[in-house]
């Protein structure tokens, strides 16, 4: 049986994920994983770590501002978070912008879940023209100046992603006109 994921249009923005992580390499692990649908429809959780889940990166950490108590007391489990994931994004493609991270720590969560993805996972890249990569970084800034998203969290990175998406294909709209 085949699976038909949709591709995002110049009509409706890219469902996009974000995760954050303990740190970056070997032994680290998700710790909260976020989403934005193509309706704008958001949703977070944090990430329960497994007991042999020991890494922890306090550069990461400075970052997202997450505590490993924070995810004892409020994450949720691995099977929890991608039967969710199953649910809200099944038969879609999701757009991340750092794939190889993202798709490992992914994976990490499903193999511990013993699932499978019911979504396909792609960069967001591959929904960008040269032009548009090279004015990426240039209106990401404008972006999250202007919406005042500040929280360097997966499902308001997953949103200023997509609104960031949004911004370019406006300019170009306003360009081709």
């Amino acid at each position: 049986m085949s699976v038909f994921y949709p591709q995002a249009s110049a009509a409706s923005p890219p469902a996009i994920l974000d995760i954050e992580a303990s740190g970056f390499g070997l032994g680290s692990y998700p710790i909260e994983v976020g989403f934005v649908q193509p309706c704008g429809q958001a949703w977070c959780s944090l990430v329960k770590p497994l007991d042999d889940w020991q890494h922890w990166d306090p550069n990461a950490a400075a970052v997202h501002n997450i505590t490993r108590e924070q995810l004892q007391q409020r994450g949720r489990s691995p099977l929890e978070i991608v039967e969710v994931l199953n649910e809200r994004l099944h038969g879609m493609v999701v757009y991340t912008d750092a794939w190889a991270h993202d798709y490992t720590w992914l994976n990490r969560l499903y193999e511990v879940a013993d699932r499978s993805p019911s979504f396909k996972l792609e960069s967001l890249r591959s929904l960008l023209s040269d032009g548009d990569a090279a004015r990426w970084h240039d209106v990401k800034r404008r972006v999250a100046l202007a919406s005042g998203l500040v929280r360097h969290r997966a499902s308001a990175d997953a949103r200023l992603l997509q609104q960031t998406w949004l911004a370019l294909r406006q300019n170009n709209d306003r360009a081709a006109a």
